[in-house]
C-alpha cells in the first residue's frame, strides 16, 4: 500500500530537485529523489536513538545513574545537577 504526497516547492528547492533529477541527475524522477530522502532520515533518526543507547550503556557502566523518584520533572532536575562526572551525589 501506497499513499500519494503532492507538495509545491518554492522556486530554489524545484531549481535544485531540477539538478538532480533526469537524464543528467542521479535520480529518474521526483519521486524517487523524495524517497531516498525520507529513507536516510529514518536512517538517521535510527541511528541518533542507537547512539542514545550506547551512551545510556556506557554511563551505567561508569557508575552515572541514581534511583529514579518516579516524578519526571524531578528526576530530571536531578540530572541537571549531576552534569560531566559529577555523580559522588547520587
Amino acid at each position: 500500500m501506497s499513499d500519494r504526497i503532492n507538495a509545491r516547492l518554492p522556486e530554489p528547492l524545484a531549481a535544485h530537485v531540477a539538478r538532480i533529477v533526469g537524464p543528467k541527475g542521479f535520480y529518474e524522477t521526483p519521486s524517487e529523489y523524495i524517497r531516498e530522502l525520507i529513507r536516510r532520515d529514518m536512517e538517521n533518526e535510527s541511528y541518533r536513538i542507537y547512539n542514545e543507547i550506547i551512551q545510556g550503556w556506557q554511563d551505567i557502566a561508569k557508575g552515572r545513574y541514581f534511583a529514579g523518584s518516579g516524578d519526571f520533572k524531578k528526576d530530571m532536575a536531578a540530572l541537571e545537577k549531576m552534569q560531566g562526572d559529577d555523580w559522588a551525589n547520587k
